[in-house]
């Protein structure tokens, strides 16, 4: 192929090819030409053009197929129009002479063709240059489509097309003609021709004016011709040609008509007349029309209804949605008129008046839905309410008016009763797409929605009063507020009225749907009305009787209303269970017998009340099993059986009362029947079995039964066959936008579509997927459907036995029929034998003998042979699912060989489609007949068959087939992927484009191929199909998955770009999910490819999408908000997901600035846009014209009022934008920074610098109608608070940003707690708001008093009682918000608390906590305290609610066991009904509520406030059952002792609780918060001294924490668990403390030896596991420490002596927690008795020296690591321990505390021989520790004396100045011990050491600091021991000392030159010889005389010295000296 690859066609290879291999490289050569012509150069292509047109012509002459054919057009024309022009004409005329060729035959057409495509290539790209050789052309075209074949004709209609597209008015001399050719096109017999001649008319009325003028009346009728047996392709293209040009018709300027005066423009209600003449009379004339209509027997066909219903659609959408606003009341009073009492005669069936209504539904939904925004639907709906308002007064009129012939007034209430439907379904659908914006429509009293929806229940024709209920049901679905009060006002006047036939059911229908929109209200409604429902329901039950007039109402009322209630849910349902299972009892005989009596007894009217009654109960029942499946126990079905025997025997006496009674009982049974049928298909067989033989019988009856005259195949099959093979069916059953109308076609013209009034019980019920209404089908056919599926189900559990029998009745009642009634027989045969085949595979049950399959396989093949597509549809699909059940080697290749021996001989399209079908089904079921054989054979004849060019439907089944054998096949078709693939190319290559079914199946064999795949997938998309081209998208989709490099992006964008807005539904459907794929792995790429393209094509490309300004992304938006399929929806929001993750950081100004146009434009804000855009200068180009321009020029802005779900999506994607962000980096909330970096480089954009964006967005969200859209809104801005609370203000330090954003804030929370909000809203406000208070942005206390204030009126409003709350939604609801705001003064409490802790840490002198506003206090504290006081005024109420909230909460935790101990009426915040609904409220906010109320009892310190403090503003008692006061009498008795230790055991339950399974989900912040509250209560005395006081508790309580550690691995709350530990040991602390001083001051006279031991380890010193609080402590420590420390377990180091490897340096958090853990341990001896301190000390000491020895790691400048100094103080704490001096003890304690210092000792050992590195500091410390606090015996032993001075020793002979410094600083401890004992050996050993080494310095003086610190520290050592020394030694001491000192000093010219350390040694030498000379006189003296060089040295020093004095003082006076402001920080161990 890349030889194809050149200019010129390689001429030599072409000759060496096949003949299909030279179509195939021809192709690639052309498809080459058309990249490379447009980008070569002129001169180049101008040299070869004599050649190229040469290969071009001769191609032409070669019979090319389609696209060949296409290509060769456009290269021709894109040559001419980059080379010359000077040869076209020939080219021109040799098509013309090509075209007027008197060759007929065959093979020559493809030539012809070819020169009819090309003229109209060459025509359209170039147009006028080609002068008048026009006319030649388009006369010789015209003449040769006199006698073209329809290949011909639609080849030419595309021509003129494209040429008329390149004249444009230039070709006005031909427009005539032109159009006398289309008309005749128009009507032709091929459809695609239809279609080929509708476009070129489209492009000719651009200039033709004729057509919108004079002959518009022609072109009307002629359309409406076209309409007549077309098909959905046809009425898509002719209704868009005949909406444009009545559009065009209306709207054309007044300056043509002057112009030309003969040319008149159109009034709307001309146009709109002209198609209300097509909609009710069709094609035919007016006057034959009108003369049908009075005889009575016009009949118009369904497709031109339809046809005409799109154009409305079309000439509206034209005119676009600002014109539908100007001209809504005349366009809804003529769509309403089109089903009004105008036209009584078209009407005359249901059938027609159901497809009429469907089709002004689907006008009025298209329209009004789809074009208008929200306040033009509002404006709307009013319009709609005054036309149901007329309607209304015509009626009452009739009614009322009894003098009038009630003839008359009967048919003026049919036919309005149209009207009112269509009304009334629009205003639904209207309102429930506004949803909560419509809020202000209903507010409305001058509209009076609800009024005139409730006025039409009365209306005297069922099905208005049904679409009323739907209609209040749409409004309760869209406004949930509603819900209960509408059902009130129903629930009343059904009461009231019980005696109006027409209110009982028209209000029952009205509650029936209320209860059914419960449901989508998540806020529900109130528990009781489940009540007051049964309560009305038995009551019109029980009343039925009383009244003959109204027993049939009454009956279907009360079970409709028990059906409803069911769809309410279990919680309901099961305290009305008993009740209802008592009525289903009642309403059938208990026996046979009583049903016989019961025959005897009726009349045709009992019959028909018992019926309707019967009917009802099935259907509660069948409602119950559907909606209550958790209730279906054993028990419940064993109690709904007992009446079914009876049911079935009354389904086998139907025939017989029918026969009796006749007609009016025909319809209730048929009814009855469905109703039974419907209920035992969801029932579980094996319930009623006993009466599978009778049901049975009924089931084959109705089944073969030979009156059923309707065709019910397109409602019977599509579900039973694949849902891959109903493709092949064509369009008809795939899914359109226009569905809703093109069903009625679909089901053939004996039946009517669904409609509301055939099924009253789907009022209720769940609507499918895509309805706007739920359409139930007529019951006659509904009951057949039924009877199939139960057969199904059934059956595959009865006996093989009686399989055989049934089957062959079934067979036998097909032959015994003739004609189409034996069609629709076996329709219903075959659907119920596939369903059956169905159920059997799916439960893998056995088919039975022999004789069983071969009736089965006799059914089944009759199917095949049938004529009807959808019945060999299932036949083949059931032939393979019977091989599956049989699952027989031998059957199966069997069957197969049937269809091979049929495929060879048989040459009908019935048998080839239907058995090569078959082949394929088997394959797809049983994975390829296994041999390979049988695969070639198999494939070899579908290729031939998909060859048959003389039948498209053989080939697109054979191709279809071959498609599932390429899927189920796998690895064994590769031996025929390469055939395949050639024989799809020649197909592709071959069969004319008009065949889209083959190009169909085409693509999804290429699908299934495109593994191997590369670009023959050019083919298809440049078909004109557009579900061929969705194929084709479909299969690119594929390849980019599989084999990306093989995908031109670029040309995939484009093609994507094209069809975003195509009027086929699976088109758009196919071009989503190609972009979402696309948007996953490259987004960016996609975008900019979009752009490009649009940029590159402008007069090419004009889709209602504008690209070009907004990108793809907005193009996507747009979308979103127009489509309504949600599949399609769901596929724009992801792929606007991806883009946005992969592209909002880049591209953050345009991603912003799209979300900010999408809700600004949506409310009054379009003047908000063009305020304030200080920070966005950069935003994209263009925009500054979008946001100041005016409102009213609706081009202007990107999105004109887009719906609230589309807002929604954009405050959604803000957030998105927002964590995106925040994982991008640190600088988008870095104003500074940001700041910086945008300068540095101005294409750098920070989401910190559209701040002031983010507000006014999450602004507008929240403020705006839609309760959806301010939940968005409020929880955007809670985001938006929690990111950029903390950054700071850089213009005004101590300030923060978002501070200046205070108002905006307030603002949009405020109408969050108005009264008439949502408890939803306001929860999520309450959140914003405590996050705003608890940010701390806002300092000042006046500004937070604001939102502080919404809290306070929250508050007042929950307090108010169960009573007062609201019972607008369910009890569930007002749980919520209490808790919601409890959970928000929580949050606010704690941080207020704090705060005030952090202030006083910092301001010691702000302690007291006062309300003072003194001046001195800093803002901080001010503000800290000011938060606090704000709370505390409300704190008496908070803590009763929070306690009462923790009790409610503590009672819903308990396990299930418990719950009958759960108080009857409910918690204090929920009833005991709606339980479960309240859990998940009270499981959101426990933790924090918990939290605060343990800081309130902290500051309360447990000392109980007066009870009844703060209760006085109370309306009730809310402090709940066991809290403060029960009752009266127990409130006296209850003391505070007991008042406190239920509070605290309440607390400690619920943290104990949920600390011990604390769910994998559990959030980090309850576990933190509850750890918290721990900490806060065992900060006060008193619950110490509960835990202290109870060991079994305080052991319990750290098996919690212990269990936590090791499951959460967070150091936050690790730390925090430790903090808890710490706090238990210090109360066990207390507890042992206080008993040991309780015990002295008791027996203080007794001698000290009788003291009983306190303390764990009593006398015995054991630790019981399991019991001691130490044991448990100690393995919580070892926990941490081995966690962070592995090679502390002996385990794992092998013993202890070993050390393994150097110490180690922890991360921060790992330091902090290790640091913990010591000191806790350091505190657990004081917590044993003596003997317990022995037991637990050597793991104590272990474990601190350890980690000393693991982690003491050099560090530079001498500092200490955190954990050694934390090891450090846990040793000296661990020393300074009573026990060590205790005489119990002091032995055991004095032996171990010497192994631990040999521990020590031995860690300077070299480990196998080498000397490891490591911070001697730490281990002398700790050596100087073991010396100092312990007693003597410890370290005075001679052999460890020795070792610690040998240490001492070499750490004074260190190279390391700090070693040796604190070296120094250590012995100076030392030597100053009292102990002599102690202090004396070092003296002896070292003193003499140290004087040597300060006598080296005379010689090497200090150079730099270190070494300075080194002899200033050594010289104070020196001195100390002066001080010291006994008289005789002091002598020498300071003999050695003096003359040191003076070496040190200078004189003044040395001073002048010395370095600094040098002065600083003379000046600190200078400093101490004055302290010393005078101390020692004598001996100065005596040193001075005998050396006179130092005494002259000293002199000199001293008096420079003075000198210096002087200067200084004199400068003094001059300036005013600082104080010096260095805070030294000091670790002191000693």
């Amino acid at each position: 192929m890349e030889l194809a690859h050149s200019l010129l066609l390689n001429e030599e290879v072409y000759k060496q090819l096949g003949e299909f291999q030279k179509a195939e490289f021809v192709f690639e050569w052309l498809q080459f030409l058309e990249k490379l012509l447009p980008v070569t150069d002129r001169a180049d292509i101008r040299e070869k053009q004599k050649k190229l047109v040469d290969q071009l012509t001769s191609l032409l002459n070669s019979s090319p197929g389609p696209p060949t054919r296409r290509l060769i057009a456009k290269n021709f024309a894109l040559l001419y129009s980059t080379g010359d022009t000077f040869s076209v004409y020939q080219t021109i005329d040799k098509c013309n002479e090509l075209i007027r060729s008197k060759d007929d035959s065959p093979s020559y057409l493809p030539t012809k063709l070819a020169a009819v495509v090309c003229l109209g290539y060459l025509y359209k790209k170039l147009g006028r240059i080609l002068g008048n050789s026009f006319t030649d052309t388009i006369g010789n075209v015209l003449k040769a489509m006199k006698n073209a074949e329809s290949q011909g004709r639609y080849e030419i209609m595309l021509s003129l097309e494209n040429i008329l597209n390149g004249l444009g008015a230039a070709a006005i001399a031909c427009h005539r003609d032109i159009y006398k050719a289309a008309r005749s096109c128009l009507t032709d017999r091929s459809m695609a021709v239809r279609c080929a001649a509708a476009k070129c008319l489209l492009e000719l009325q651009n200039e033709a004016v004729f057509m919108w003028s004079t002959d518009l009346d022609s072109v009307a009728t002629l359309c409406f011709k076209s309409f007549e047996g077309s098909n959905y392709d046809v009425r898509v293209a002719v209704s868009k040609l005949l909406g444009t040009i009545l559009a065009r018709a209306v709207t054309s300027k007044q300056a043509t008509a002057s112009a030309r005066p003969n040319v008149r423009k159109l009034s709307l209600e001309e146009a709109m007349e002209l198609l209300g003449a097509g909609f009710l009379r069709g094609s035919s004339g007016f006057l034959r029309a009108s003369g049908d209509i009075l005889k009575g027997t016009s009949s118009i066909s369904r497709d031109v209804r339809v046809g005409v219903t799109q154009t409305y659609v079309v000439f509206v959408s034209t005119l676009r949605g600002q014109w539908l606003e100007r001209n809504i009341s005349a366009f809804l009073s003529h769509v309403l008129d089109l089903v009004s009492q105008a036209h009584p005669k078209v009407y005359q069936t249901q059938m027609d008046a159901i497809c009429c209504r469907r089709c002004v539904s689907f006008i009025l939904r298209a329209t009004i839905g789809g074009l208008l925004g929200e306040k033009a639907q509002i404006a709307a709906a009013k319009e709609i309410c005054q036309a149901i308002w007329k309607m209304k007064k015509v009626v009452d009129a009739v009614t009322s008016d009894s003098n009038l012939e009630t003839r008359i007034g009967t048919t003026d209430i049919t036919v309005s009763q149209h009207v009112l439907v269509c009304a009334l379904q629009e205003l639904g659908s209207l309102i429930h797409g506004l949803g909560t914006t419509a809020a202000p429509l209903l507010q409305d009293s001058s509209t009076g929605v609800l009024d005139t929806v409730i006025s039409v229940i009365l209306h005297p024709s069922v099905s208005v009063r049904l679409t009323a209920a739907w209609c209040l049901r749409c409004i309760a679905v869209a406004l949930p507020s509603y819900v209960s009060p509408l059902f009130d006002r129903c629930v009343e006047r059904l009461s009231a009225l019980k005696s109006s036939p027409e209110a009982v059911t028209g209000y029952s229908f009205a509650t029936a749907a209320l209860l059914g929109a419960v449901r989508y209200c998540p806020l529900g409604i109130s528990h009781g009305k489940g009540k007051v429902i049964m309560t009305v329901a038995e009551d019109l039950l029980c009343s039925a009787s009383q009244n003959s007039r109204i027993a049939m109402q009454r009956t279907q009322a009360g079970w409709l209303l028990i059906a409803a209630l069911m769809t309410l849910g279990p919680a309901v349902v099961q305290h009305h269970l008993p009740r209802i299972l008592l009525l289903w009892k009642c309403v059938f005989p208990l026996s046979p017998k009583d049903l016989e009596t019961e025959k005897s007894r009726g009349d045709s009217f009992t019959w028909q009340v018992t019926l309707e009654g019967r009917a009802g109960a099935l259907c509660a029942i069948k409602s119950f099993v559907s909606y209550c499946a958790g209730l279906l126990t054993d028990e419940v079905i064993q109690r709904l059986l007992p009446p079914l025997p009876c049911a079935v025997d009354l389904l086998t006496q139907l025939p017989s009362l029918c026969k009796l009674y006749g007609n009016p009982l025909r319809t209730s049974s048929v009814v009855y029947r469905l109703k039974l049928y419907e209920l035992l298909a969801v029932l579980p067989p094996k319930t009623y079995e006993g009466n599978f033989t009778a049901v049975l019988k009924e089931l084959v009856a109705d089944l073969t039964a030979p009156d059923s005259q309707m065709d019910a195949s397109t409602v019977l099959l599509p579900p039973l066959c694949h849902q891959d093979d109903i493709l092949l069916l064509g369009p008809l059953l795939q899914e359109t936008d226009h569905r809703f109308i093109e069903d009625q076609l679909v089901l053939g013209n004996s039946i009517a579509g669904g409609s509301l009034e055939y099924d009253p019980y789907s009022v209720y019920d769940k609507v499918a997927e895509g309805d706007s209404v739920p359409k139930p089908l007529p019951p006659t056919i509904l009951v057949i459907s039924a009877a199939a599926h139960l057969f199904g189900a059934i059956f595959s559990h009865t006996a093989e036995s009686q399989r055989l029998q049934v089957l062959e009745q079934l067979l036998d009642s097909i032959k015994q029929t003739k004609g189409s009634r034996q069609q629709i027989v076996q329709l219903n045969v075959v659907s119920a034998c596939s369903s059956f085949l169905k159920h059997l595979a799916s439960c893998k049950g056995s088919l039975g003998p022999e004789e069983v399959k071969k009736a089965a396989l006799t059914l089944v093949m009759g199917a095949l042979e049938s004529s009807n597509p959808l019945l060999r549809c299932a036949g083949a699909e059931s032939l393979a699912r019977l091989a599956q059940v049989v699952a027989d080697i031998a059957f199966t290749a069997g069957l197969a060989q049937v269809s091979f021996d049929k495929l060879k001989s048989a040459r009908d399209v019935v048998s080839r489609t239907s058995h090569s079908l078959a082949l394929g089904c088997l394959y797809r079921y049983l994975g390829g007949i296994v041999s390979t054989q049988h695969l070639n054979a198999c494939v070899g004849i579908l290729y031939t068959l998909s060859q048959d060019s003389t039948s498209p439907d053989v080939q697109a089944w054979a191709l279809h087939a071959l498609t599932l054998i390429i899927d189920s096949a796998g690895p064994l078709y590769h031996v025929h992927v390469e055939p395949t693939l050639s024989l799809v190319l020649m197909l592709l290559l071959t069969v004319p484009p008009a065949y889209a079914e083959v190009h169909q199946s085409l693509g999804r064999c290429l699908n299934a191929l495109i593994t191997t795949l590369g670009p023959e997938l050019q083919v298809m998309q440049d078909n004109p199909d557009c579900l061929v081209q969705a194929q084709a998208i479909s299969c690119l989709q594929q390849l980019h998955m599989f084999a990306p490099r093989h995908v031109n992006l670029s040309s995939l964008v484009s093609c994507l770009c094209v069809n975003f807005c195509s009027s086929y539904l699976l088109l758009r459907r196919a071009v989503l999910a190609c972009l979402r794929q696309l948007a996953q792995r490259e987004a960016a790429e996609v975008s900019e490819h979009a752009v490009a393209f649009v940029k590159d094509n402008r007069e090419d490309f004009t889709p209602d999408i504008n690209i070009r300004e907004i990108g793809l992304e907005g193009a996507l938006l747009s979308l979103l908000d127009k489509e309504v399929d949600q599949r399609l929806c769901q596929d724009i929001r992801e792929t606007l997901s991806h883009m946005l993750t992969s592209m909002a950081v880049k591209k953050l100004s345009f991603w912003l600035k799209l979300c900010k146009d999408v809700l600004a434009s949506s409310a009054d804000f379009t003047t908000v846009a063009s305020v304030d855009t200080t920070q966005e200068e950069e935003v994209v180009k263009g925009d500054d014209e979008s946001v100041l321009t005016s409102k009213s020029d609706e081009t202007s802005h990107p999105f004109t009022n887009p719906r609230w779900s589309t807002r929604v999506f954009a405050a959604e994607c803000v957030c998105r934008i927002i964590s995106q962000c925040e994982n991008a980096g640190s600088t988008h909330f870095d104003i500074t920074l940001a700041q910086e970096r945008k300068q540095r480089d101005s294409r750098d954009d920070f989401l910190v610098l559209h701040l002031a964006d983010l507000i006014r967005m999450a602004f507008m969200a929240a403020t705006d109608h839609s309760d959806q859209l301010r939940l968005s809104g409020l929880q955007t801005l809670l985001i938006v608070v929690r990111k950029f609370a903390a950054v700071p203000e850089p213009e005004f330090p101590g300030h923060v940003i978002l501070e200046q954003y205070q108002a905006n804030v307030g603002a949009a929370l405020r109408p969050a707690f108005t009264p008439e909000t949502p408890p939803d809203v306001t929860a999520k406000a309450c959140q914003v708001c405590s996050a705003w208070i608890a940010s701390g942005v806002v300092s000042d206390l006046n500004d937070l008093r604001r939102v502080h204030q919404l809290l306070v009126s929250s508050l007042t409003k929950i307090q108010a009682g169960k009573e007062a709350q609201s019972q607008l939604y369910n009890e569930s609801t007002s749980t919520m918000e209490i808790l919601a705001v409890l959970k928000a003064w929580a949050e606010v409490y704690i941080v207020a608390v704090e705060r005030q802790k952090n202030q006083s840490g910092g301001y010691k002198q702000s302690l007291k906590i006062t309300d003072s506003t003194d001046e001195s206090y800093s803002d901080a504290t001010s503000s800290a305290n000011g938060l606090l006081d704000l709370v505390q005024a409300d704190l008496g109420t908070l803590s009763k609610l929070w306690l009462a909230a923790l009790q409610d909460f503590a009672l819903l935790t308990l396990p299930s066991e418990y719950a009958s101990q759960l108080p009857v009426e409910g918690g204090a915040f929920y009833t005991a009904e709606t339980i479960e609904n309240a859990r998940p409220h009270y499981q959101n906010s426990w933790a924090l509520i918990l939290y605060a109320t343990a800081l309130w009892l902290t500051s309360t310190g447990f000392i109980v406030v007066d009870p009844d403090e703060g209760l006085t503003n109370l309306s009730r008692p809310v402090t709940p059952t066991t809290m403060c006061q029960d009752s009266s009498s127990r409130a006296a008795v209850k003391s505070p002792e007991d008042v406190n230790t239920d509070r605290f055991h309440l607390i400690l339950g619920i943290s104990v609780e949920f600390l011990c399974s604390p769910g994998s989900d559990a959030a980090m912040e309850n576990i933190t918060a509850c750890l918290h509250a721990l900490q806060a209560l065992l900060d006060v005395p008193w619950p110490r001294a509960k835990v202290g006081g109870d060991q079994e508790l305080g052991v319990e309580l750290l098996n919690v924490l212990h269990r936590l550690i090791l499951t959460r691995e967070l150091p936050d709350i690790q730390l925090a668990a430790l903090e808890v530990v710490r706090q238990i040991l210090f109360a066990s602390q207390e507890h042992v403390r206080e008993k040991r001083r309780s015990a002295e001051v008791d027996d203080g006279a007794a001698e000290k030896e009788t003291l009983p031991e306190f303390g764990e380890g009593k006398d015995t010193g054991g630790l019981v596991p399991g019991k001691s609080l130490v044991f448990a402590t100690l393995e919580l420590c070892v926990c941490i420490l081995v966690r962070q420390l592995p090679q502390l377990n002996p385990k794992l180091t092998g013993s202890f002596a070993v050390k393994d490897g150097k110490p180690q340096l922890l991360s921060e958090n790992g330091s902090k927690l290790v640091s913990a853990a010591l000191v806790i341990l350091s505190d657990v001896p004081a917590v044993c008795s003596p003997e317990g301190s022995v037991s637990v000390l050597p793991t104590i000491l272990y474990l601190i020296i350890g980690v000393l020895r693991e982690t003491a790691v050099k560090l530079p400048d001498g500092q200490l690591p955190v954990t050694v100094t934390a090891s450090l103080q846990a040793l000296k704490g661990l020393l300074s321990s009573p026990m060590a001096r205790a005489e119990k003890s002091k032995t055991a304690w004095t032996d171990l505390l010497r192994s631990a210092l040999v521990t020590v000792l031995d860690s300077w050992d070299p480990v196998d021989g080498v000397l490891q590195e490591f911070n001697e500091v730490g281990l002398l410390t700790a050596i100087t520790v073991f010396i100092l606090s312990t007693s003597p015996e410890v370290t005075a032993i001679e052999c460890l004396q020795k070792r610690c001075i040998e240490k001492f020793k070499l750490a004074l002979d260190s190279k390391d100045p700090v070693v040796q410094l604190k070296c120094y600083q250590l012995l100076h401890s030392i030597f100053q011990h009292p102990s002599r004992a102690i202090s004396h050996p070092y003296i002896h050993s070292l003193a003499s050491s140290i004087v040597g080494k300060l006598q080296e310095t005379e010689k090497t003086k200090p150079e730099n600091f270190a070494e300075l610190q080194v002899v200033q520290e050594g010289i104070k050592v020196v001195t100390a021991l002066t001080t010291m020394a006994e008289e005789e030694h002091r002598t020498h001491l300071v003999a050695c000392l003096l003359p040191l000192l003076i070496s040190f000093l200078m004189d003044e010219n040395e001073l002048v030159l010395a370095t600094n350390s040098a002065r600083n040694l003379h000046e600190f030498a200078l400093q101490n010889l004055m302290q010393i000379g005078p101390q020692y006189s004598s001996v100065f003296k005596k040193l001075m005389a005998s050396s006179p060089t130092m005494k002259a040295r000293l002199e000199s020093a001293v008096k420079g010295n003075q000198e210096s004095i002087k200067v200084k003082t004199t400068s003094k006076h001059v300036k005013n000296p600082g104080k010096s402001s260095s805070i030294q920080l000091k670790t002191n161990f000693l």
